[in-house]
């Protein structure tokens, strides 16, 4: 039997344990530092099909439809005037029972960790230390407590420790100028855009989505605002617990946006968005998923599905002994052109960039080449 030892309970840890949990060649055990995972937490995620199809292999589509819900088409407006650019209709990418579906991150972290009994989640294991030895990869943690695997996959998001330890601080993430805005909102706030839909604005250096978590209309806010940090503020992790650079923050952003919306948002907080600079090979048998691979920017609503959609290719490849790294590689790094280019074009400020930029828009939602070559290959595996 093959010991699989998994760092960190994110999506794609929890996942990945889902997919080898019943393999009796396997054994799989998840090392979490904290003491327990958050599953109160309210924000919303988007799931396009490429991960739901493999999520129902697991039972997904056994969670409620009041608990989920299914949008119907993105709809983009200008933050300018408020007018609606365009729609694109994502339901031309649903088939069977796998539909574009948005939900609370929480319930899709409740859904993956009852899939797994209470003996492969490990809380307060903090990893410090690894080493490599023949065939078996040693691991030490802040509790004292040794272990010994097989194969080791890191999963601790984008501030991984471990791809740290096994890099020598040599490919850590990078600020990319932007503080991600999260929140809530609810459906009597949000006036003139359709509950149906994921509704997207698109202002100068600031774009905000919002969308529906369940049947009972509750709304995600996720906002996207370009903000640059100095070297020092950047190395300060307690940055986003002073009062004063939130409030800054925090005006900033009210100058961006509907003051009727401004101040209906709950549960308002404020993250800087750190994305990879460069891929890391790690040693054999040992693989980096989820945002420890490669952490791209949120402009795709891409970080849930690759969470995903990794951990399924690792699988494969740890079952087939196919190469994981190079696959990998090659997926994310035009995931991450897309949404880095999605950043620029919903950023414009420029009015004539901005005006040729709708017009644009207006023609290639309907382009049903642009559309498969664009959304087609992300969404469909």
């Amino acid at each position: 039997m093959k010991n699989i030892a998994i760092i960190g309970a994110g999506i794609s840890g929890l996942y990945l344990a889902n997919l080898f949990k019943d393999n009796k060649d396997y054994e799989v055990t998840i090392y979490e530092k904290k003491n327990l995972i958050d599953i109160n937490e309210g924000y919303g995620i988007q799931l396009s099909v490429n991960s739901v199809e493999h999520l129902n292999k697991i039972g997904f589509n056994s969670i409620t439809e009041e608990e989920k819900f299914n949008p119907k088409k993105i709809d983009f407006y200008d933050l300018k005037n408020f007018k609606k650019i365009c729609d694109l209709e994502i339901t031309k990418f649903n088939f069977e029972n796998c539909k574009y579906t948005t939900l609370k991150r929480s319930k899709l972290l409740q859904f993956l960790i009852d899939g797994l009994g209470d003996e492969i989640i490990k809380y307060n294991y903090n990893i410090n230390q690894i080493e490599y030895e023949k065939d078996n990869t040693n691991l030490k943690f802040d509790n004292g407590e040794k272990k010994t695997c097989d194969y080791l996959i890191i999963s601790d998001g984008v501030f991984s420790k471990g791809k740290s330890l096994i890099s020598g601080n040599k490919s850590n993430a990078i600020y990319n100028n932007s503080i991600a805005i999260r929140g809530t909102i609810s459906k009597e706030n949000l006036h003139n855009i359709s509950d149906e839909n994921v509704s997207l604005f698109l202002g100068s250096d600031f774009h905000y989505v919002v969308y529906p978590l369940n049947k009972d209309k509750n709304f995600n806010f996720i906002g996207i605002l370009k903000h640059k940090l100095t070297s020092n503020e950047q190395k300060n992790h307690k940055l986003f617990d002073e009062k004063f650079f939130i409030e800054n923050i925090k005006y900033k952003f009210s100058q961006r946006i509907s003051s009727m919306i401004f101040e209906k948002i709950h549960n308002i907080k404020f993250f800087p968005v750190f994305v990879s600079k460069n891929f890391f090979k790690p040693p054999k048998n040992t693989f980096l998923v989820g945002d420890a691979f490669f952490a791209i920017s949120p402009s795709f609503a891409q970080g849930a599905s690759q969470s995903i959609e990794g951990a399924v290719e690792l699988h494969k490849s740890i079952l087939n002994n196919k190469n994981f790294f190079n696959t990998r590689s090659k997926r994310i790094k035009m995931i991450n052109n897309r949404s880095n280019f999605n950043q620029f074009a919903f950023h414009l400020s420029n009015p004539v960039t901005t005006f040729f930029r709708n017009i644009l828009m207006k023609f290639l939602v309907k382009n049903k080449n642009f559309l498969e070559n664009y959304l087609g290959k992300i969404y469909k595996n």
